[in-house]
């Protein structure tokens, strides 16, 4: 663990917390074998969040480009 969090500007307390959020999300598991832990990423949890950002990324364009046409639509409308 002290080497998966010796990179980043946080305590290893910090980086413990951090990974045990993800453990209980189910995107990562770990393994203790005597005084190591191993840490491993949980690649077909990552595929529903991916699949679920993919279908929110969709709706959002949708919004935008409603948006941008709404806009549009307003500027060639003349003043009064």
């Amino acid at each position: 663990m002290s080497e998966l969090a010796s990179p980043y500007p946080i305590s290893l307390p910090a980086v413990l917390q951090h990974l045990k959020a993800l453990e209980s999300s189910g995107l990562i598991s770990s393994r203790k074998r005597g005084r190591v832990r191993t840490v491993r990423i949980q690649p077909e949890a990552l595929t529903a969040a991916q699949a679920w950002l993919d279908e929110q990324r969709v709706i959002w364009e949708a919004r935008v480009d409603r948006f941008e046409a709404h806009i549009a639509t307003i500027q060639k409308e003349p003043h009064a």
